[in-house]
């Protein structure tokens, strides 16, 4: 079977939760729940492992905090031999709108620091990413402080629908390759 690491980026302890930087790891727990899986701890964060039809995938939650993810990437990578075109990392984006999702193969890191150490890592900007949108309604100054807070009421339930959008959007890349994946699911 075919493996494909899905990596949710966010930060670990009980502070970040509910905050907008850790929507990669909301989507990979959703994604988790939807298939009755449960995370283990394992060496640099948090595994689960889902089946969708013929392909495996595993869902990561760095426990690097987010400045160090690429750690956590290039030990699972290297460990299940899985190379850099089967690996989608998934992170917040201040430049969309809320729940927009834009899926790439390639970019920059766009100043999110989780984004720039997998680069750093990797020694390429060249590998499959969805980006999650969290919308920009900060005032001047005030970005570390809407980053990492929590949900306003509206984004909370309207999040469920579009973690579903995002489950949908991953299981599409694994089976359908990242290309239909972001002709189905951008700008959704």
């Amino acid at each position: 079977m075919k493996k494909y690491l899905i990596v949710g980026l966010g930060n670990i302890g009980a502070d970040y939760v509910n905050t907008r930087h850790n929507i990669g790891f909301k989507a990979v727990d959703f994604m988790a729940q939807e298939a009755n899986e449960n995370f283990e701890t394992v060496k640099l964060g948090a595994l689960a492992q889902i089946k969708v039809k013929n392909k495996v995938l595993l869902l990561l939650k760095p426990n690097t905090y987010m400045n160090l993810s690429g750690k956590a990437l290039q030990f699972w990578m290297e460990k299940e031999k899985i190379a850099k075109e089967n690996v989608l990392i998934i992170t917040d984006d201040l430049n969309l709108p809320f729940g927009t999702i834009r899926l790439k193969a390639k970019g920059s890191d766009g100043g999110h620091n989780g984004l720039k150490h997998i680069q750093q890592v990797l020694n390429s900007a060249e590998y499959p990413r969805l980006r999650f949108g969290i919308s920009d309604a900060f005032k001047k100054g005030q970005q570390v402080d809407y980053v990492l807070g929590e949900w306003s009421n509206e984004e909370t339930i309207a999040l469920k629908e579009r973690l579903s959008v995002v489950s949908q959007a991953v299981k599409e890349f694994a089976l359908a390759g990242l290309n239909n994946a972001m002709n189905n699911f951008n700008g959704k």
